[in-house]
């Protein structure tokens, strides 16, 4: 797409700080660089987002993710973990809309990274859960 900075990216037409780059996809440094290290995979095909993969590309995508989180830690003997994250729509706080996948090295709990996940346990019975578990089953494409 050619308003796609990630695309431009790929093209070489943004310079980019790579780490790992395929046929499949390229990995490079975020400008923002959360923690160091922090690095995004993006699959060289234009998808939008997740919900836009087929099975091949999700498989060729999620496949190289692991080397690259590896390399991550491998290169910095402080790094203790890291936070796979994708921000899907905008809703999601997706701001570019090729697909991409940040890895956010940790160092600790005052690193600078957060994600806050609220404990709603005590607004759902069994009940309500069976109904959205049943009602996501159904949707599984087989």
């Amino acid at each position: 797409m050619e308003d796609c900075i990630f695309c431009k990216i790929i093209a070489g037409e943004i310079p980019s700080t790579t780490v790992y780059e395929d046929e499949v996809v390229k990995a490079f440094l975020d400008i923002t660089q959360v923690t160091p290290g922090h690095t995004l995979v993006i699959p060289k095909k234009h998808v939008p987002d997740l919900f836009a993969y087929d099975e091949e590309l999700a498989s060729q995508v999620f496949a190289r993710i692991p080397k690259i989180a590896r390399a991550i830690k491998a290169a910095n003997p402080e790094v203790v973990g890291l936070n796979l994250v994708n921000n899907n729509g905008q809703a999601a706080y997706q701001s570019v809309f090729h697909s991409h996948f940040h890895l956010i090295p940790r160092f600790g709990a005052e690193d600078g990274f957060a994600m806050k996940f609220t404990d709603n346990s005590a607004n759902y019975t069994p009940t309500d859960l069976a109904l959205i578990a049943k009602s996501i089953e159904t949707k599984v494409e087989k």
